[in-house]
């Protein structure tokens, strides 16, 4: 008697988990034709002023239009590599693969673990609330929420590649180095006040079992397609900020007196810092608009610990995002989140404001 024979089971296509040789020679392409289009920005800028618009770029107006004629495909192309290959990282972070990460964490280590997990997720001021419920939860202590919460939109890497590109290494670093302080310190004094009973008590009602599966690729061909989603996706949505930005810059660096800069947000200054946190509040923006800003005004002579709080206070301290913390935290909370963060750029702008 033989032995039974079981079905063979009919199935597709294997799904392949490398790149072909034409996915590869595309990417070799795009990637020659970027390098390409960078290296021949400042001359392509310099005939568009001078040959083009008829311009004298020692003037207000032709200065103004040459700055923004090179930083605005300079930071757009900039942002779309540094976007597709993040884009491809964050193919191996899903939120539910955070939370499991942070929740049962020390909170001492859960506060620098959520800072540093901060720059390499794709999170920002947007997704407040989703992640805090979803933290919260889970299990996730609420100094560490918070410590995540301040980095990731404060210390991401939009903003530290664009820094690195357009300033140097040393000012990235700078950048990183005080986010992460702010983002660890912040967590931590907010998880020794104890002040879960400020937290809405509907977020706790939410089950923690209802996270989504979020469907990230698992092949590389995949993770490719998700790196070009998000170009697709993130510049089509930060590019008109990029280029307000730009604009502002344009005007900085055109027009605004160096001295003037210089006394407003120079050293000299005891009340700049305050000021520059104060003025960045109320503002929206994000790493890609603001950074042009931030390099017209290093060029006109603001001083270097007083730019940074004010980039720290428009991307990690917004207006926008206590609005919608609103909806899960109670004033007091609120209101200590934006102290203790604010308490820590001022510290970071008087320090380098000292250093540098």
């Amino acid at each position: 008697m033989s032995a039974p024979t079981l079905p063979v089971l009919a199935s597709g296509p294997a799904v392949p988990h490398r790149l072909g040789r034409g996915q590869l020679a595309g990417l070799a392409g795009a990637l020659a034709a970027w390098v390409a289009a960078y290296l021949g920005l400042e001359p392509a800028a310099r005939w568009l002023t001078a040959a083009a618009f008829g311009l004298d770029p020692t003037t207000h107006l032709g200065s103004a239009v040459a700055f923004f004629v090179l930083e605005t495909p300079k930071v757009l192309l900039l942002l779309t590599a540094v976007v597709f290959v993040v884009g491809i990282v964050r193919s191996f972070f899903t939120p539910e693969r955070t939370r499991r990460i942070l929740a049962g964490r020390r909170e001492s280590a859960g506060n620098v673990l959520a800072a540093l997990l901060g720059v390499v997720t794709p999170f920002c001021s947007c997704s407040a609330v989703p992640l805090f419920i979803g933290f919260v939860t889970t299990g996730v202590p609420l100094g560490v929420t918070f410590s995540f919460l301040v980095s990731a939109p404060m210390v991401n890497e939009v903003a530290l590649v664009l820094l690195f590109s357009l300033f140097g290494w040393k000012v990235a670093a700078v950048y990183m180095a005080t986010g992460l302080a702010i983002a660890m310190a912040s967590g931590w004094a907010i998880g020794r006040l104890r002040m879960e009973r400020h937290v809405e008590p509907w977020v706790y009602d939410v089950k923690a079992g209802a996270a989504a599966a979020t469907g990230n690729p698992t092949d590389w061909p995949g993770r490719v397609r998700y790196g070009l989603d998000a170009v697709r996706d993130i510049v089509g949505k930060v590019w008109p900020y990029v280029v307000g930005g730009i604009a502002v810059g344009a005007v900085i660096h055109g027009w605004v007196p160096t001295n003037f800069m210089a006394s407003f947000m120079g050293k000299g200054a005891w009340w700049a810092v305050p000021l520059a946190v104060a003025i960045g509040i109320p503002m929206y923006s994000n790493a890609a608009g603001i950074i042009p800003i931030v390099e017209a005004l290093l060029e006109k002579g603001a001083a270097l610990g007083t730019v940074l709080a004010f980039m720290m206070a428009v991307i990690g301290l917004s207006l926008p995002e206590t609005i919608i913390l609103r909806k899960v935290l109670r004033p007091r909370l609120i209101a200590t989140f934006v102290g203790v963060v604010g308490v820590g750029i001022l510290i970071v702008g008087y320090l380098f404001n000292l250093l540098f």
